[in-house]
C-alpha cells in the first residue's frame, strides 16, 4: 500500500508539472495573469470533485475539522499563488528553488521533533540527492531575472519563502485530514476553499473567462486534470506517507516540467539536468524501497 501510496504522489507531481507548461502558455501567449488561472483552476477542480464526491460529504465529520480545512485551504491558494508572485519579481529558477526544494526540509524537522519520522543515514542521504537533483534539474532550466532590482529580488524571495511554509504546512496537514474525511471529501472541501480565497483577487483584478477555444479547453485541462485529479492523489498518499516521503515524491513536478520541453518545444536538456533528474528519480526508488521494508 505505501508504494501504491508514493506512486500516487509522484502522479500528483507529474501531473502537476504538466500544468506547469500549460501555465506559462496561458501567461505567455494569451496574456492571463497567474491569479486568474489560479482562481479557474480551482473552479473548475470544485465542480468536478463536488459532482462526484458533493452528495457523500458527511457533514458532522467535517465540522469538527472545519478550522483546520479551512486554514489548509488558504494555505493550498497561498503557497500556490505566493509562488507566482515570486515568479512576477524575480524570473522562475530561484523561486521555483526555494517554493519545492525548502519544504521537505521543512516537514523533515518537524516529523523528527513530533516522533513521525526517525532520521537516519538512508534517510539524510535520499533527501540531500533529492534536493541536489531538483537544483540541478530548476537551475538549468528556469532563466533568472538578473535585471529584476534589489527590492524585486527581496519581495520575491520573501514571497517564495512564505509560498514554501504554506505548502510544507499544507503538506503536513493534508494527511490527517484524508484519514479523517478519506481523500474524496477532504479533497472537495479543500479545493472549494481554495476557490472562494482565490475569488477574493476578483475584487483588484478581473476575473475573466477565455473566448477562444484553445485557451477555454486548457483552462479545463488544468482544472480537471491538475487541480481535480492530481489533488485528489496527492490526498490519498497524502494519508499513507510519511511528510518527508510525500514532499520529495512532488519534487517530480519540475522533471516532468523539463522532459516535455523537450519532447513537445525540442528544448535540450543538459547533462547537469540529466544528472539531476537520475538522482531525483534514485531518491524516490529508496523511498519506495524503505516504504515497503517499513510495511512488511
Amino acid at each position: 500500500m505505501p508504494v501504491l501510496a508514493l506512486l500516487a504522489a509522484c502522479g500528483a507531481g507529474f501531473l502537476w508539472g504538466t500544468g506547469a507548461l500549460v501555465v506559462n502558455l496561458l501567461v505567455a501567449q494569451h496574456g492571463f495573469t497567474p491569479e486568474n488561472i489560479s482562481f479557474w483552476r480551482f473552479a473548475i477542480g470544485s465542480v468536478v470533485l463536488l459532482g462526484i464526491f458533493g452528495k457523500n460529504i458527511h457533514w458532522r465529520l467535517v465540522q469538527p475539522v472545519l478550522g483546520r480545512l479551512t486554514i489548509a485551504g488558504i494555505a493550498m491558494a497561498g503557497y500556490v499563488l505566493c509562488w507566482f508572485l515570486g515568479i512576477e519579481r524575480m524570473g522562475a529558477a530561484v523561486p521555483t528553488l526555494i517554493a519545492l526544494c525548502l519544504p521537505p526540509v521543512l516537514v523533515t524537522m518537524v516529523a523528527v521533533v513530533r516522533g513521525q519520522e526517525i532520521i537516519d543515514r538512508q534517510l539524510f542521504s535520499v533527501l540531500v540527492a533529492a534536493i541536489i537533483g531538483t537544483i540541478l534539474i530548476v537551475f538549468q532550466h528556469g532563466e533568472a531575472n538578473t535585471a529584476a532590482g534589489f527590492k524585486n529580488v527581496v519581495i520575491g524571495i520573501a514571497f517564495s519563502l512564505v509560498s514554501a511554509f504554506l505548502y510544507a504546512g499544507f503538506s503536513m496537514t493534508s494527511g490527517r485530514l484524508s484519514k479523517v474525511l478519506g481523500a474524496g471529501q477532504s479533497t472537495t472541501c479543500l479545493t472549494v476553499i481554495a476557490t472562494l480565497v482565490m475569488a477574493i483577487f476578483g475584487l483588484f483584478r478581473p476575473l475573466s473567462w477565455p473566448v477562444a477555444v484553445p485557451p477555454q479547453a486548457w483552462f479545463l485541462y488544468l482544472g480537471v486534470v491538475t487541480a481535480a485529479l492530481a489533488l485528489l492523489a496527492f490526498s490519498w498518499g497524502a494519508a499513507k506517507l510519511s511528510p518527508t516521503t510525500l514532499t520529495v515524491a512532488t519534487l517530480l513536478e519540475p522533471l516532468t516540467a523539463v522532459v516535455l520541453s523537450a519532447f513537445i518545444l525540442g528544448a535540450q536538456m543538459s547533462h547537469l539536468q540529466l544528472l539531476g533528474g537520475g538522482l531525483l528519480m534514485l531518491s524516490i526508488w529508496v523511498l519506495g524501497k524503505r516504504a515497503s521494508t517499513v510495511d512488511s
